[in-house]
């Protein structure tokens, strides 16, 4: 039997997303954000939710760019500092030590130390309320080699992106495979 809780904004898992921006002053810095995702196949878009109030906020409208780094378990600590303090007061990448690199198709830093960025260029924006939703065209997709299994292929499970946990307010592993997608379900398909 399911129970009612009240309206949320729960869902899980979510990746750990750290957008990069550039400032005004043409410094790199690094946000942290919980909402967001895949937006469409094509064109290939990713969205997020950023709160006015945020330093990253204000790069987004001026710059119109900015970079998803997908963390791994090994920089939880890193991607919760950057959700944690502001870059209007702090500098970030200085005091986690990690590399921002401009990015080779929009105005962005990505961190090198993370195993998976996307470049994007904002193309659609709206208000939602407490957040406003930045939708990105993704320009290029980067990847450590390490992430590629023998043959050539993407194997993500190799990087243990890291995961929010929004019911618990928690950073989790990736956990196993459990079965491969659009074949598990065949099992419903009508032969």
């Amino acid at each position: 039997m399911k129970q009612s809780i009240s309206v949320s904004g729960l869902i899980f898992p979510n990746p750990v997303m750290v957008v990069g921006t550039y400032d005004e002053h043409g410094e790199p810095n690094a946000c942290t954000v919980a909402w967001g995702g895949i937006a469409s196949s094509g064109p290939e878009s990713v969205s997020i939710g950023v709160r006015p109030s945020r330093h990253t906020y204000d790069a987004l409208h001026r710059t119109k760019a900015f970079t998803i780094n997908l963390p791994s378990v090994e920089h939880a600590a890193a991607a919760d500092y950057f959700g944690m303090v502001s870059g209007r007061h702090y500098r970030k990448f200085e005091v986690t030590k990690l590399t921002p690199v401009r990015g080779d198709y929009v105005d962005a830093p990505y961190i090198a130390e993370f195993p998976f960025c996307m470049e994007c260029t904002i193309t659609h924006t709206v208000d939602l309320g407490l957040h406003t939703l930045f939708i990105g065209q993704i320009r290029d997709v980067k990847i450590d080699e390490s992430l590629k299994d023998e043959k050539g292929n993407l194997d993500l499970a190799r990087a243990k992106i890291l995961t929010f946990d929004s019911g618990q307010l928690a950073y989790r592993a990736p956990g196993e495979i459990i079965g491969e997608a659009f074949a598990i379900g065949r099992k419903f398909i009508a032969k």
